[in-house]
């Protein structure tokens, strides 16, 4: 077919014939996009939750316990330390929220996390206390940082941890501590489930929304956008 074209003002201004989508071809791209949109949210309901709180283990005598776990969480640490033959916990964790940064070491997440820990049943002797004095955003990476520095402060020759943390925060946890510590290390990662809301059914609670989408976005942040300074990449 040929197009039809005329001008008028010396070519100024011109007149086309163009496709457009009829009824039906609106029809049908609704149709597509209503589609793709239902497949989107069939993986954002049934496949999101579980790629978020992943578990892996590796080979490890070191357990890395976040101290902001909450006491389900750290009943959880005391089975895993008992079972995987570990010989030490280290808890980490900057400033308690809302106290508006530490004012010493024991008023921080780690601290409290170690408290549990011993609450529950662990000796003393197994479990270090490593605090981060990092507030605000990338807490989970500057208490990475913060243990990494430790252990060279201390000289302890670590090539490989399992770290526990709550549900749906696993993956982002592995991905930041793997950023922190560089490739020499081998990072394992353990999800404890939170019993508030069933995994499977996650959408119809407020926390499991809350837990979900909101540590999805943060995910997408980490891998995406998150740069550490010069000074926090750990040396190749």
């Amino acid at each position: 077919m040929t197009t039809k074209d005329s001008k008028k003002w010396f070519g100024l201004l011109s007149r086309r014939e163009r496709w457009s989508l009829s009824l039906r071809g609106w029809v049908f791209g609704l149709a597509c996009v209503a589609v793709t949109g239902l497949f989107l949210m069939f993986l954002l309901m049934f496949h999101l939750q579980p790629f978020l709180a992943h578990t892996q283990r590796v080979d490890a005598k070191i357990l890395v316990v976040e101290g902001w776990a909450r006491e389900f969480a750290m009943n959880a640490a005391v089975t895993e330390f008992q079972t995987g033959h570990y010989d030490m916990v280290y808890t980490t964790g900057g400033p308690i929220v809302g106290t508006d940064g530490a004012t010493n070491d024991f008023n921080t997440s780690a601290s409290v996390g170690r408290d549990l820990l011993l609450k529950a049943g662990l000796p003393p002797q197994v479990v270090q206390m490593v605090p981060s004095h990092v507030t605000g955003r990338d807490r989970t990476y500057s208490s990475a940082v913060a243990l990494r520095e430790w252990f060279r402060g201390h000289n302890v020759s670590v090539r490989s941890i399992n770290v526990l943390t709550e549900d749906a925060h696993a993956r982002r946890t592995r991905l930041l501590f793997q950023k922190a510590f560089g490739r020499d290390m081998t990072v394992g990662i353990i999800s404890i489930q939170n019993p508030d809301y069933d995994p499977k059914r996650w959408w119809r609670y407020s926390e499991g929304v809350r837990d979900v989408l909101g540590e999805g976005i943060a995910y997408v942040y980490a891998k995406l956008l998150f740069h550490p300074g010069p000074g926090d990449v750990a040396q190749r």
